[in-house]
């Protein structure tokens, strides 16, 4: 099994959502978060002044899968947060050894 973690900007959070149920990927945790990657925040006037925002809004979405889904999983949230535009966003695959339910303590492998 993998985890898929995937940030991604707040707006295109629905998109993303909308294309994994269309993969049949219902399970997901949402978290809203900031953070900076390699453009290191973001520069703004205001009132004259120049101010740095460089931690930025972002989601962050987990999903556990089938190993032999890892790319349409990978596919389908690429195309719906891409923007073409710096801070659309990273995806990290992690392997999970183990699923137990809490409910009625299924372990799956």
């Amino acid at each position: 099994m993998k985890q898929i973690t995937a940030i991604i900007r707040p707006e295109r959070l629905d998109t993303v959502k909308d294309a994994l149920e269309k993969i049949n990927c219902k399970g997901i945790t949402v978290t809203d978060v900031k953070g900076r990657g390699e453009q290191l925040g973001i520069e703004e006037k205001y009132r004259g002044k120049s101010y740095r925002i460089d931690l930025l809004p972002k989601v962050k979405i987990e999903t556990v899968i089938q190993d032999d889904t890892v790319e349409e999983v990978v596919n389908a949230i690429c195309e719906a947060a891409r923007t073409g535009n710096m801070g659309d966003g990273k995806i990290f695959i992690s392997n999970i050894e183990e699923v137990i339910k809490i409910r009625t303590n299924e372990r799956r492998r």
